[in-house]
C-alpha cells in the first residue's frame, strides 16, 4: 500500500466511529452521530477536523488491544452562517463517549484555539463519563477542562449542548460555560445517577425524571434552553449564536435598520390594565416595542415571574429583563433573582446592551423564602445592575415597589436613561399597605373603617401611586406615553452605543454568591 492510500483508508476508518452496528444502535435511540451533528450545525463544507488520528494511551484491563481514531471526540473548527466557531463532539460509539487523557486533551486544545482566536466554543455532550479504566487519568482530564472553562468565562461565548447523558464529574463543565441546551427524552444531567440515590437515600427515580431536560428546565434551572429534539436542538443553537458576539472584545452583529417615518405601536396603550391588580403578560409589551419575531426566550419555564431573552431594537441586539405580572404578579424571589442576574451579567460581558421592563410589587415574603437566602439571592440581581457597564435603559410599566424598585436596574444603581409610561407607580409599598401603616389611628377610629381606609388609600395612591414625584427628582429621565416606547428605546440605545463607564481598580468582586 503506498503513502498516499494508507492516509486515504486511516481516514476513513477515523469517520467510522465505533463501528456500523454502534452507529446503528445510536440511530435507533433517536440520536445522530457525533458527525452528523457537526454537518446539522456548520456551514457546508466549513468543518476542518484536527487530531482524527488520536488514540488513547490506556494499557490497563485489556484497553491495548482495542483502539479507536479519535479516542471518542470529533473536534475541529467551522463557521456558523459565516462565523468562525470551535467545536467539539462527543461520539457515543466509542466507549460511550467516555472521556480519557486524550480525549480530553483534544478538548483541551480546541479551546486553547478558540480563546487564541477569539470566537465561541460549543460542546456537544454524549458521554458515559470519565473512563474507568483509566481511573485518576481521566479525572484530571475533566479538571483540565474546568480550568480552562473557567478561563474563558466571560472572554468567548461557551455553549453546551447535552444530547445523551451527562453525569457524574462530566457536569461541571457545561455547568461553567454560558449555556445549556438539552434535548427532551434523549439527555440527562445528574451528579450521582439513580442507582446511587438509591443505594444512599432509598428513593428510587429514573434517570428522566432525576436530571431529564423538563426537570433542569423547570425545576432547576440547570437548563436555558430545552429543544424537542437534536435537530430543533442545533438550530435554537445557531439563533442564539445570532444575537451574541464572537468575544468579549467584540459588539454584537447587528443587521441595517432604517428608521421608519412613524414608530409609534398603538398595540401597546392598551395591554396594562386600569385595576392595578389585574395581571398582563409582559411578552406583550416586549413584542410591541422590539422588531417584529424578534425575540427568543432563555429559561422560558424556569422562575416564569421574570422573563429574560434576546431581541433586536432597530436590527441592533439587545438583553432584555422583565417582571411577569401574570406569574406571581411579577415578584422578585430566590430563582428569578438567580435568573435574571447570570443573564445580566452574560450580557455585560459580550457587550449586549440590556433593557428592563419593570412591573414588580416586591419581593416575594415568607419563611421559604427567607431561610433559602431571599437576602443574598436578590442582592445577586443588584451586584449584577450595579457591576454592568453596557447601555442599561429601565421602562416603568406599572409597579415600582420597595427595595425592588432600586434593584431592577434604577437610576441609584447606574442605569442610563429611565422612563415611565403613566401607569407607572414608584412608592415603599402599594396604597393599601401604607395607608395600613401611616393611618393606622384615624382608620381605627373612624366609625367606617372600611371607609376610612379607602379613603386614606385614594389619598397616599394620589400622592405616591403615579410617576411624577420621581420624575420631579430626576429618577425617572422622561414620563412616555406607551405608543412611543418603541422610538423613544431607539433613540435612546443610538445615544448610547458609543458609552464608556469606568469602575474602580480591582482583580475582581466578591458577589454574594
Amino acid at each position: 500500500m503506498d503513502k498516499r492510500q494508507k492516509l486515504i483508508n486511516k481516514r476513513q476508518q477515523s469517520k467510522q466511529g465505533g463501528g456500523l452496528d454502534k452507529i446503528e444502535s445510536q440511530h435507533s435511540k433517536g440520536k445522530l452521530t457525533a458527525r452528523e451533528r457537526i454537518e446539522l450545525l456548520l456551514d457546508d463544507g466549513s468543518f476542518e477536523e484536527i487530531d482524527a488520528f488520536v488514540k488513547h494511551r490506556s494499557y490497563d484491563f485489556g484497553m491495548e488491544k482495542i483502539h479507536y481514531p479519535g479516542d471518542g471526540v470529533v473536534t475541529g473548527y467551522g463557521t456558523v452562517n459565516g462565523r468562525l466557531i470551535f467545536v467539539f463532539s462527543q461520539d457515543f460509539t466509542v466507549f460511550g463517549g467516555s472521556l480519557s487523557e486524550t480525549h480530553a486533551e483534544k478538548i483541551c486544545k480546541i479551546m486553547d484555539m478558540a480563546m487564541k482566536n477569539g470566537a465561541p466554543v460549543i460542546g456537544l455532550n454524549d458521554s458515559g463519563g470519565a473512563r474507568i479504566q483509566e481511573g485518576v487519568v481521566s479525572l484530571g482530564g475533566y479538571a483540565d477542562i474546568f480550568y480552562r472553562n473557567t478561563l474563558a468565562s466571560g472572554v468567548i461565548p461557551q455553549i453546551s449542548v447535552i444530547m445523551g447523558p451527562c453525569a457524574g464529574g462530566a457536569v461541571y463543565s457545561p455547568a461553567i460555560t454560558d449555556y445549556i441546551i438539552m434535548v427532551e427524552k434523549t439527555s440527562y444531567m445528574f451528579v450521582t445517577g439513580p442507582n446511587v440515590v438509591k443505594t444512599v437515600t432509598n428513593e428510587e427515580v429514573s434517570s428522566e425524571d432525576l436530571g431529564g431536560a423538563s426537570v433542569h428546565g423547570i425545576k432547576s434551572g440547570v437548563s436555558h434552553i430545552n429543544a424537542k429534539n437534536e435537530l430543533d436542538a442545533i438550530n435554537n443553537l445557531k439563533k442564539l449564536l445570532s444575537y451574541i458576539p464572537q468575544n468579549c472584545e467584540e459588539n454584537t452583529p447587528n443587521y441595517d435598520y432604517n428608521l421608519l417615518p412613524d414608530e409609534t405601536r398603538n398595540e401597546l396603550i392598551e395591554i396594562v390594565p386600569q385595576n392595578p391588580n389585574q395581571p398582563y403578560d409582559i411578552r406583550e409589551v416586549i413584542n410591541g416595542t422590539i422588531d417584529s419575531d424578534s425575540f427568543y426566550e432563555i429559561h422560558k419555564n424556569f422562575a416564569e415571574n421574570i422573563v429574560v431573552g434576546f431581541a433586536r431594537l432597530a436590527g441592533r441586539s439587545i438583553g432584555i429583563v422583565a417582571n411577569q405580572p401574570v406569574f406571581l404578579a411579577g415578584v422578585l424571589d430566590v430563582k428569578s433573582s438567580q435568573k435574571a442576574a447570570r443573564f445580566v451579567r452574560f450580557c455585560d460581558a459580550f457587550n449586549i446592551p440590556l433593557l428592563v421592563f419593570e412591573d414588580v410589587p416586591g419581593f416575594l415574603p415568607g419563611t421559604d423564602q427567607e431561610w433559602n437566602g431571599i437576602i443574598t439571592n436578590g442582592a445577586k440581581l443588584l451586584y449584577a445592575f450595579c457591576e454592568a457597564t453596557v447601555p442599561r435603559v429601565t421602562v416603568i410599566t406599572r409597579k415600582a415597589y420597595g427595595g425592588a424598585y432600586d434593584v431592577m436596574n434604577s437610576k441609584h444603581i447606574g442605569a442610563d436613561l429611565n422612563f415611565a409610561w403613566p401607569t407607572a407607580e414608584i412608592a415603599v409599598m402599594g396604597a393599601k399597605g401604607a395607608a395600613e401603616i401611616i393611618f393606622k389611628r384615624e382608620i381605627s377610629e373612624a366609625n367606617d373603617k372600611v371607609k376610612a381606609l379607602k379613603q386614606k388609600e385614594d389619598e397616599y395612591g394620589g400622592i405616591f401611586a403615579n410617576p411624577y414625584r420621581a420624575a420631579e427628582r430626576g429618577f425617572i429621565d422622561e414620563v412616555i406615553l406607551p405608543e412611543e416606547t418603541r422610538y423613544k428605546l431607539i433613540k435612546a440605545f443610538k445615544m448610547l452605543e458609543n458609552k464608556v463607564d469606568n469602575r474602580p481598580r480591582k482583580k475582581h468582586g466578591n458577589i454574594p454568591l
